[in-house]
């Protein structure tokens, strides 16, 4: 099971645009230098961090796949999920660990359409993405990963 990184994105604060990246540094217990999630966990912003909301990623083909059916043209980066994949399916790394390039992850649970990716794209992806729309992941190994790096699964299974 092997894939690619195709788009890395991050948005600086919580509603603001993202920002396409060519490579960004991942860090154990803070996620994606640069996202909103890393400065919640760094403690600088004053909000609550979980381990699953280091690293979101999505299945380029999953957005592809929702623009044919659905008549749209979004891009990976209307998903506002930091990492972009081609080539593996997300949803077979939930409760494993994987790598991208040389970084380690976990995978924790799949990130569902939520009413604010809703509100910033089309009510259809409640529906048209659900099981579809990523996979939520912790940060287990510091480095960092660029667009094109190799994505696959290491190890056995574990709980989520």
């Amino acid at each position: 099971m092997q894939g690619t990184v195709s788009y890395l994105e991050i948005a600086p604060e919580k509603g603001a645009p993202v920002q396409r990246v060519d490579a960004v540094r991942a860090v154990p217990g803070l996620g994606l230098e640069g996202d909103r999630y890393f400065t919640i966990a760094s403690g600088s912003s004053g909000g609550e961090h979980a381990d699953d909301d280091e690293v979101t990623l999505i299945e380029t083909e999953n957005i592809e796949e929702f623009n044919r059916e659905y008549g749209t043209t979004y891009h990976p980066a209307d998903m506002r999920r930091n990492i972009a994949t081609r080539g593996i399916r997300l949803n077979d790394l939930a409760g494993r660990e994987f790598r991208i390039g040389d970084v380690r992850f976990r995978g924790h649970g799949l990130c569902e359409p939520c009413k604010t990716l809703a509100k910033l794209t089309t009510p259809d992806v409640l529906q048209g993405l659900l099981h579809k729309a990523g996979l939520r992941a912790q940060v287990l190994t510091e480095g960092t990963i660029r667009v094109g790096d190799v994505i696959e699964a290491v190890g056995g299974m574990h709980d989520a």
